[in-house]
């Protein structure tokens, strides 16, 4: 794979600067495909490895590049060198190329790409992350679908990285808000709804409660003195609120179950309700604790008195509060799990929140609160169904289900599945999740459902589609051993623009270990499945000479590999018809 090319360019480099081999692996990358003309297969950027390059002018660099390119010579495994701007360029001997790349990923399956020396030098280590977390007693909202998908690729991410991952989901099953509950279901709940359908009823008698809330001050005042009953230990307030808990979790449960999700922990802010009372004791000890007029208690964190930069750690009933309760949480998990990294999946709204707690974390002495990192994700618009509801996540899982069995209904194979249900699901998953993962996780995007699925676009539609036809093709035609192939008959342009595509994945995977993006894997799968769409048309296997149609099936088998371990890693399953 790219991993033995980059090796050997970085040996013969490497003589010629004097400089060891292994600092020059990064600085040489695979070029990307290009539609107007052949590329070349790797490039050395001239520009990275030279020491004094920053008083280097453009001219000196390309004299550089000139210089350095002359020294240079081909061999059994470059066959071709030349430059470019800032580069130097080298082209792998064509035979050796398509049987590296073919016999690395059909022997590295799962794990193509993932064993390349850009990886060598990282540490395995021990990663918690915290992602979907909704609020118990609520319905799962579409708000969450974003923390969940995101968080579950870092988790996926990590894992095929070799580190030690634990995936944890933090309810918000705490709060003020099972206070106004509390008295909601006493002023507005009936048992037998709450059995029937759980979430939606104590969605109804939350929205009732609120409202009544703010015209009544006894209802916000009956509110609060139920969630002080709730922190006290009252077991008649904890056995409504487990009840709540419950019956949210299993629901929760199942829509999960749709998501192809999972966690290691179910956790949440309750469990953090007498720790929180530990964490307010250490504070006062260290004396970070200061108490307002109104009798709540703050950590000043300008270190100037400035009460525009202060969090709130305890209200004035002597209740704990959400900081307070992650606070605890994050000191729990570095005894539990003694961990190297700390992930915390939310939307940007809570970028603030998750700052101040890894500062009170810093000032409690706590150097490992440098390992705590929140990933922020942007609000989805416009995300509605047909009804124009307030959109939850089930809603909008069924309706992409409805919609994907509706296109479906227009395929003449569609029509001979037998699980249409099942496979408009994860197709219709897949359409989500690749909208959701094109650009930047920190950007605000409008939805649209009408782009989301279509089957000739930058979609998961596109990309299960191209899936279940390269395996549709491996089911129609024998597929011999990878050693009887005549590698010639892979050496048009179609063919070489894949090969060298699937030289890129192990770099694609190196940028999003590094920044946590899944946009660089979306890109890239995308470009694989059009060039794909490309080759399918002109590369005939039905028709062609045996040895030639084994050669292209190859091909097209270890496009289907690694398409299909991207998308894992993406969190969809791939489907096999459609």
């Amino acid at each position: 794979m790219a991993c033995a090319f980059r090796r050997s360019i970085a040996s013969q480099v490497s003589r010629v600067l004097n400089l060891p081999p292994e600092n020059l692996i990064k600085s040489i990358s695979a070029v990307p495909v290009s539609k107007k003309e052949e590329v070349a297969d790797f490039q050395l950027s001239v520009h990275s490895v030279l020491e004094s390059s920053s008083g280097h002018s453009k001219p000196d660099i390309q004299a550089q590049v000139r210089k350095l390119a002359e020294k240079l010579q081909c061999d059994t495994v470059v066959s071709e060198i030349s430059t470019g701007p800032g580069t130097v360029n080298f082209k792998i001997n064509r035979e050796l190329l398509t049987k590296t790349v073919l016999q690395e990923v059909f022997e590295d399956g799962s794990n193509y790409g993932l064993k390349s020396e850009l990886f060598s030098d990282l540490p395995q280590k021990k990663v918690v992350v915290e992602f979907s977390s909704p609020n118990v007693a609520k319905k799962f909202h579409v708000g969450h679908l974003r923390s969940t998908i995101i968080g579950n690729f870092i988790a996926n991410l990590k894992e095929a990285l070799g580190h030690q991952v634990t995936r944890i989901n933090y309810f918000g099953d705490w709060g003020m808000q099972f206070g106004l509950l509390g008295t909601g279901f006493h002023l507005f709940g009936y048992e037998e709804k709450l059995q029937s359908n759980p979430l939606q009823h104590l969605f109804e008698v939350y929205v009732q409660v609120n409202k009544e809330a703010a015209d009544d001050e006894n209802v916000e005042k009956s509110a609060r003195e139920f969630f002080h009953r709730l922190e006290a230990g009252d077991k008649q307030a904890l056995a409504l609120w487990q009840k709540f808990r419950d019956l949210s979790i299993k629901e929760y449960v199942q829509i999960y179950k749709r998501l192809g999700v999972h966690f290691d922990e179910y956790s949440g802010e309750s469990f953090y309700r007498e720790k929180s009372q530990e964490v307010l004791r250490l504070l006062d000890k260290k004396r970070l604790l200061q108490r307002t007029k109104k009798g709540s208690a703050i950590v000043d964190l300008s270190g100037r008195g400035d009460p525009s930069l202060s969090c709130t750690v305890m209200r004035s009933d002597g209740t704990s509060l959400y900081a307070t309760r992650d606070l605890a949480a994050a000191i729990d998990r570095m005894n539990k799990y003694n961990f190297d990294s700390m992930i915390y999946v939310t939307d940007k709204g809570q970028q603030n929140h998750f700052h101040q707690v890894f500062q009170i974390l810093r000032l409690m002495g706590y150097e490992w609160a440098e390992r705590c990192q929140h990933v922020p994700f942007g609000v989805v618009q416009g995300m509605k169904t047909r009804r124009g509801d307030v959109t939850f996540l089930e809603d909008v899982i069924n309706e992409t289900r409805t919609r994907m069995l509706e296109n479906m209904a227009f395929s003449k194979t569609s029509k001979e599945l037998e699980n249409p249900h099942e496979i408009a699901e994860r197709v219709g998953l897949a359409a989500l999740i690749i909208q959701d993962f094109k650009g930047y996780l920190l950007s605000d995007y409008k939805f649209n459902w009408d782009r989301v699925f279509q089957s000739r676009g930058d979609t998961g539609v596109f990309l299960q589609y191209t899936h279940a036809r390269l395996y549709s093709l491996e089911e129609t035609f024998e597929c011999g051993p990878l050693r009887n192939i005549n590698a010639a008959y892979l050496h048009d342009p179609q063919s070489v623009s894949i090969l060298q595509h699937l030289l890129r994945y192990d770099e694609v995977l190196y940028k999003s270990s590094q920044d946590l993006q899944p946009r660089h894997i979306v890109s890239y799968l995308l470009t694989l499945s059009h060039l794909t769409a490309v080759a399918h048309k002109t590369l005939q296997i039905k028709g062609s000479l045996p040895a030639v149609a084994e050669a292209r099936l190859h091909l097209f088998k270890a496009v289907r590999s690694v398409l299909a371990n991207g998308m894992k890693l993406l969190g969809i399953t791939p489907v096999y018809k459609m």
